[in-house]
């Protein structure tokens, strides 16, 4: 029975630390740069976001052409 409960109490901590440790991935498109702040528009997923969240922005990589001979 107690390896049993340990098993079920193992199981639940990692269910709620994997939770928690998902990120969410958001595509948004910049509105408008006033200096350091910046506007983005989420749509419907802005909801997901907290108030003093931290986020990681990629910007678009440029794509060059490669000449041949």
């Amino acid at each position: 029975m107690k390896k049993a409960m340990t098993l079920i109490a193992a199981l639940a901590l990692m269910m709620t630390t994997f939770a928690s440790v998902q990120a969410t991935t958001l595509n948004c498109s910049v509105v408008k740069v006033e200096g350091t702040m910046v506007t983005m528009d989420c749509g419907d997923k802005a909801a997901d976001l907290t108030t003093g969240a931290k986020v990681k922005v990629k910007t678009e990589k440029a794509k060059t052409a490669i000449e041949g001979c």
